[in-house]
């Protein structure tokens, strides 16, 4: 195994200076948080693809093919079909609103009253997003080095937090860009081929598994459908895959870039669903689902090979966790702690005067990124259930902030009360019926996302519709200008 740590080690020591380089590139509160946004066709692509595909889709996708087939594949391939939908119908809007948060967005569009409610629900969903990609270390370390899970944890989590508090999202662009080539060849070009080959090709497992295996439908069309609501519609209001759209430097990038990530996504759900496949036919009687993907890597992989396929793992949960990591820092730093001091910006300087200050800008979200990554850390040391604690995270993102923000965009006659009433009787529905379907129900979800909708619906339309004055500064910046003059915040937040 020594030629396979000298492979992760580069590869460790690699992200490490990458954060020293991006340190160099992040001067302004934009270059820290946002890239500039300047990143192009390529960068952003990488990127977007590397953040949305962490340890669940390469260890949990693989895991889902061993235990279903390739029907295993609809878990990623929702996550594909979310980024294309959102590349395709939002992110040019998006990308034009030139905020740092989905609860700026919230703000803009309803008036200064609705972000930081927003915000908590949102800071939670981001928290425990890292939470639960760190505490994928602790499976990639063992396998690798034999480590005890704290150990793992501190070593994986300090390395990620050292290098996005370096150089915020510079930082963590140029190792995404790393980890998805790292990804790319590792998992499509070198796993996906030698397990197909050593499983004796498609005709054989054909012929050595039941004919479930390969119906595109067996998981169920009832988990599809969960996936669909909760994965690709939670794509579509995440702070942290948001954040990325925030980084284009134009329209297009977002839109064109955007659909490439997603079409890599669908490729990716695919491979991991067949390498899953491929693992049941060798190794049949595994303990865990998800111990499939270490177990051929171990067994089939020649040395050297096996480090940078263990790498890719690894790649796939720094990605996912370092871009949780930045968007939760965002979100507790310019959503809930700036507005608990009464530091409310005027909505239409998001950008101006944020640099002039520069500095202080940027060493304050540096801290916050410490902070953030410190209490990520002590979390996943003290949790035990990761999927527990990400199904609660996706259904209060989904249940309580998808029908206020989709509003947002799509329906003029949304109010601010309706957004509030929304977040609320969202956010309450799920934590109530969770408690009494339990956390991995589907039913909290669907109800939760019913009653945040009809609250939004009956609010909106039983009260005052939004100020012209509001809607026009929306409408403005939706198109990509920014007027000289934005409306004042409600005194509420003051």
């Amino acid at each position: 195994m020594a030629v396979d740590y000298a492979v992760i080690v580069v590869y460790l020591a690699g992200m490490l200076a990458m954060g020293w380089w991006g340190m160099r590139r992040a001067k302004s509160k934009s270059e820290f948080l946002v890239a500039g946004r300047r990143l192009g066709p390529a960068m952003y692509s990488g990127t977007m693809a590397a953040i949305v595909l962490g340890g669940a889709s390469t260890i949990g996708g693989v895991g889902l093919g061993y235990q279903y087939g390739l029907s295993g594949a609809w878990m990623v391939f929702t996550i594909g079909l979310g980024i294309l939908a959102l590349s395709v119908f939002f992110s040019a809007r998006i990308a034009r609103l030139k905020v740092y948060t989905v609860s700026e967005m919230l703000d803009l569009r309803y008036g200064g009253r609705a972000g930081i409610i927003s915000g908590v629900v949102m800071w939670a969903y981001t928290l425990m997003l890292a939470v639960t990609s760190t505490i994928a270390y602790a499976t990639i370390f063992d396998v690798l080095f034999d480590l005890n899970r704290t150990v793992a944890i501190v070593i994986g989590g300090a390395i990620v937090v050292a290098y996005s508090t370096l150089g915020g999202m510079w930082s963590i662009t140029l190792t995404d860009m790393v980890q998805f080539v790292v990804k790319t060849i590792g998992v499509l070009l070198l796993l996906l081929p030698v397990a197909v080959i050593k499983a004796g090709g498609f005709g054989a497992m054909e012929a050595k598994l039941p004919t479930s295996y390969f119906d595109p439908l067996g998981i169920g069309g009832e988990t599809i459908f969960t996936y669909v609501l909760i994965y690709t519609f939670g794509m579509l209001i995440g702070q942290d895959i948001w954040q990325r759209v925030f980084t284009a430097r134009s329209d297009r990038v977002a839109r064109v870039g955007g659909t490439v990530a997603g079409t890599y996504c669908l490729v990716y759900a695919l491979a991991g669903a067949v390498i899953g496949t491929a693992a049941k036919v060798l190794y049949p009687h595994l303990g865990s689902a998800d111990d499939a993907f270490a177990t051929i890597v171990k067994a089939e992989l020649p040395v050297g090979v096996r480090g940078l396929v263990l790498a890719a793992a690894l790649a796939a949960v720094m990605s996912t966790s370092s871009g949780a990591l930045i968007a939760c820092a965002t979100v507790a730093n310019n959503d809930i702690w700036s507005r608990l001091r009464g530091a409310v910006r005027r909505t239409g300087a998001a950008d101006a005067g944020a640099d002039g200050d520069a500095h202080d800008e940027v060493q304050g979200n540096r801290a916050f990124i410490l902070v953030m990554g410190v209490a990520v850390i002590g979390t996943a040391i003290a949790l035990n259930d990761v999927v527990e604690a990400l199904t609660v995270a996706y259904n209060l993102l989904v249940g309580g902030l998808l029908v206020p923000i989709l509003g947002g965009l799509l329906w003029k006659r949304g109010t601010a009360q309706g957004a509030l009433a929304s977040v609320a009787v969202g956010g309450l529905a799920v934590i109530g019926l969770m408690t009494g379907y339990g956390v991995l129900a589907n039913e909290p979800v669907y109800y939760g996302l019913s009653a945040s909708l009809v609250a939004y619906v009956a609010v909106s339309l039983a009260t005052r519709p939004t100020d012209e004055a509001v809607l026009a500064v929306w409408r403005a910046r939706l198109a990509g200008r920014t007027p000289d003059l934005a409306p004042e915040p409600a005194p509420a937040h003051r």
